[in-house]
């Protein structure tokens, strides 16, 4: 082969072969598992998707999302857990504490777990070792439920001062709210109102509940915060309403729906801020090492429209203090 023959050769070659240096690494693709009380498609699953993809993660390209709910109130926690283990994801949201963490702590304790909000003290109920150093593999955030039911004892007091007996619609399968009871009745004793603790399992027993409610003579009510006063804003706001009594909730969804005021925290900044640790331990933190933290934002709202319904005469120094008064 002559030597002009050779480089031709030689340069066809290298035409024809790609260059290392100028191939594109295969994307990583994280798997993500969320486990959450209905679809996730609200407001604070709308905003926590939105900030994922702002900071770099977009279902479809580089994220799974495996999301399981229930479907029908047959299904057990532990099943809809044990469904998302087995798919390995690589970091598991359980937006809320109670049966759904219950269920994701036993079904694993290696895949890093982020909680969206928590109603207990999560150093309290065991689920962390201490606020600073969780240890294990969960992580997250718990909001100020004592300070804010004492908050919202509050402005139910402002809005019927009159009112000496105020109920407060509880479900005990869901969380024992000792902090918050603590707190309630040591407020209670300052504003000089008797507590009224009635019990409902959930949306099944709310009849009987608000029944419990009029028999008592009660002459205001309020909720502990849980995923069903969450889940049924509508149907607890239609109840509320029926028994004509000023109440006050602990979720903005609540007086958007009907009910006359709500106090609490902004869910959707909070799961915008959730994102902040599964991006960390996409990124090879622990869990253990990321201190759980508490919200800064808080939401209150006034529904005038149902105020004029029920009669109820909202002091002009409160809707100044108001976030949202709707008209």
């Amino acid at each position: 082969m002559t030597l002009r023959l050779a480089s031709h050769v030689l340069i066809a070659f290298m035409l024809s072969t790609p260059i290392a240096a100028d191939a594109q690494p295969p994307v990583k693709v994280y798997r993500l598992g969320v486990l959450n009380i209905d679809s996730f498609a609200g407001p604070a699953g709308q905003a926590f998707f939105e900030r994922l993809n702002q900071i770099g993660y977009i279902e479809g390209k580089n994220l799974v999302v495996e999301r399981r709910f229930p479907h029908s109130p047959g299904e057990r926690w532990d099943d809809l857990a044990a469904e998302l283990v087995a798919l390995k994801p690589d970091v598991i949201l359980v937006t809320i504490c109670g049966a759904p963490l219950e269920a994701a702590m036993r079904a694993t304790r290696t895949i890093p777990i982020v909680v969206g909000t928590c109603t207990d003290d999560m150093v309290a109920a065991g689920i962390v070792s201490s606020l600073t150093r969780p240890g294990g593999n969960i992580t997250g955030q718990q909001k100020l439920t004592p300070e804010l039911s004492v908050k919202r004892l509050e402005l139910l007091k402002e809005v019927a001062p009159g009112a000496a007996r105020i109920a407060v619609l509880w479900d005990p399968g869901y969380s024992d709210f000792a902090a918050d009871w603590k707190s309630l009745r040591d407020a209670a004793q300052v504003l000089g109102v008797t507590l009224l603790p009635i019990e409902a399992r959930g949306p099944d027993e709310w009849e009987a509940a608000f029944a419990a409610i009029a028999d008592q003579r009660a002459e205001a009510f309020m909720t502990m915060q849980d995923a069903n006063v969450f889940a049924h804003a509508q149907r607890l706001a239609d109840l509320a309403a029926r028994s004509r009594l000023p109440a006050v909730f602990p979720y903005d969804r609540n007086s958007k729906t009907g009910g006359l005021m709500s106090y609490g925290v902004d869910l959707p900044e909070m799961f915008r801020h959730a994102t902040t640790f599964i991006d960390k331990i996409l990124k090879g933190a622990r869990p253990g090492d990321l201190p759980v933290e508490q919200p800064t934002r808080f939401q209150f709202v006034i529904n005038l429209k149902t105020a004029k319904a029920l009669r109820v005469s909202i002091p002009q120094s409160l809707r100044l203090r108001a976030d949202e008064v709707i008209e």
